[in-house]
């Protein structure tokens, strides 16, 4: 069975935070798949928290899609440091980590959508 782990930064504003976990069943919803939420820091759970309870529930591989817009040192240097010493806790289970936002195609109809939201907030040049 595979697990998803939707990593985000983490925030001190709680709504922040509950927004992450929104998506995150959002998630689970069209994916059929077991989905739980880590933060680096400032919220819980941590990764380590995530990745333990996916594998208690029977989970045998792990993916982590980053919520995170870029690849920035939180994604170069921390996410893989903390997942290889997952793979060293959680021998039995494969622990793999996705791109960030940054890249994909949608990511430009988002922009183009929030854009002439915006726009139509503003007055006319």
């Amino acid at each position: 069975m595979t697990g998803i782990v939707l990593f985000a930064h983490g925030s001190t504003v709680q709504s922040a935070n509950d927004g992450v976990r929104a998506v995150a069943e959002e998630l689970a919803r069209r994916t059929g798949r077991i989905v739980e939420t880590a933060f680096l820091e400032c919220a819980p759970p941590t990764l380590a928290d995530a990745v333990g309870k996916l594998s208690d529930s029977e989970v045998r591989r792990i993916v982590i899609v980053p919520y995170f817009l870029t690849m920035g040192i939180h994604l170069k240097r921390d996410l893989p440091r903390i997942a290889g010493e997952l793979r060293n806790i959680y021998e039995g289970v494969s622990i793999e980590i996705g791109d960030p936002l940054d890249g994909h195609p949608g990511l430009i109809d988002i922009l183009v959508d929030r854009s002439k939201e915006a726009l139509g907030r503003c007055s006319p040049d």
